[in-house]
């Protein structure tokens, strides 16, 4: 492309270059100089030379090799400009950096550079809540300021979160690189779960002052999931959490009221739903059911969200198929939530007062949870009971974190006869 590119044709090339090459860049300057402040500091400033030459210049033929390109420079740069050593021992250390290239690199059961990074940032050393932040930063390219936004804490104290991690990458040695085969699955899993985690914040974002969903973070998580999905296409769990995050994430729209307020499944505009969402979650879940092999917790997850999808009408939901299904799920996960959200099924196809006793056979559990009093309130109000049912929304009322969720609990309390 040349110098007639419009400003609009070179913004959309470099946000599409982001998208796609972001990850790729960081992986390929954190491999080349084993360092992920110098590789994240490189990357950002390759983006920010091509938001200053590419107007003037256009957008080359090849965009993620005149980021990787510039980025290795700026590396090499910074390295050069920060080094207190001297002339000597800064030569030898440039020259191992130089030479790095050509050094063998130890493989994994796939080999690619930005699995690698997803390995490295999803690191079992790492707690939980860092490896998200890492994840986000390092392989999705957010800024420090959008995770603080998406999780609720200062700005501050989410650039300190990220720097530790990675000054502890730095100290612990954590290897850059895919697991072997054998421990694959285990890691596999790891990551996975990074990035439900990543979704579910985006899908129900927690905070009274926060957009109650935060479509930055679904769709980010959904991307990374493609990205899993790629590099791994014989794991049947990251093609189940994909399917699971599309079906869910195709009734975006229709979940929160123009007032702001929760819509619950069985009153949502299902015309409103992204058909094409669906159909591809659906896909997917047929292609694992064809491949034979027993299904794994998003799997299933991912099955029972087909059956609600599949359903054009609420009234035409196939509860005893939903039961079946957490039955499934609970050989694999007997959490309590997993019990609950059975309880909620049972309740379809047995009637409430049966949902009802499997729920209260909770209670010590699940106290502090605000769904698990949420449903109660709602099994109580079906059975009549409706002094019982307003206690048990206010209890769940004062657990939500959630600002369109609690207007959705303020109002069923509200209906309550007397």
């Amino acid at each position: 492309m040349n110098g007639t590119d419009s400003v609009a044709d070179v913004s959309e090339a470099i946000t599409r270059a982001h998208h796609e090459e972001w990850a790729r860049v960081v992986a390929t300057m954190a491999r080349r100089f084993g360092d992920l402040d110098v590789a994240e500091e490189a990357a950002a400033e390759a983006f920010a030379a091509a938001v200053e030459h590419w107007p003037a210049e256009g957008v080359p033929p090849n965009p993620g090799g005149w980021l990787t390109t510039t980025a290795q420079r700026k590396a090499i740069d910074r390295i050069r400009r920060e080094s207190k050593r001297g002339d000597k021992q800064r030569e030898a250390q440039m020259a191992q950096i130089l030479a790095h290239d050509d050094a063998p690199e130890p493989l994994g059961a796939i080999d690619d550079e930005r699995l690698r990074l997803i390995f490295t940032c999803c690191h079992p050393a790492l707690a939980e809540e860092t490896r998200v932040a890492l994840t986000l930063r390092m392989v999705g390219g957010l800024t420090v300021a959008e995770i603080a936004r998406g999780f609720l804490v200062q700005e501050t104290a989410m650039g300190q979160r990220i720097t530790r991690a990675k000054a502890k990458i730095k100290a612990a040695r954590i290897p850059y690189r895919v697991p072997s085969e054998e421990d694959l699955p285990a890691r596999v899993s790891g990551v996975l779960s990074v990035l439900f985690l990543v979704f579910n914040e985006g899908y129900l974002a927690t905070g009274p002052d926060t957009d109650p969903v935060r479509h930055e973070l679904t769709a980010e998580a959904i991307r990374l999931t493609r990205l899993i999905r790629t590099l791994l296409p014989q794991d049947g769990e990251a093609a189940g959490l994909l399917a699971l995050m599309l079906l869910i994430e195709a009734r975006r729209t229709a979940r929160v009221s123009g007032t702001g307020e929760l819509v619950s499944l069985d009153e949502q505009d299902r015309g409103a739903w992204d058909r094409a969402l669906i159909a591809e979650g659906h896909q997917l879940v047929r292609e694992r059911l064809a491949s034979g092999k027993a299904p794994g917790r998003y799997q299933i997850l991912a099955a029972i969200n087909a059956v609600h999808t599949s359903a054009r009408d609420v009234r035409d939901t196939d509860w005893t198929q939903v039961v079946a299904l957490y039955d499934q799920l609970a050989r694999l996960d007997p959490s309590p939530i997993v019990t609950l959200n059975r309880a909620i099924a049972v309740a379809e196809v047995d009637g409430p007062e049966v949902g009802l006793a499997a729920v209260d056979r909770l209670a010590e559990r699940l106290e502090g949870y605000h769904a698990y009093h949420a449903a109660r309130a709602d099994l109580l109000r079906r059975v009549g009971r409706s002094g019982e049912s307003r206690a048990a929304y206010d209890r769940a009322i004062e657990l939500a974190g959630n600002t369109a969720e609690t207007a959705y609990l303020v109002r069923r309390r509200d209906q309550l006869a007397g």
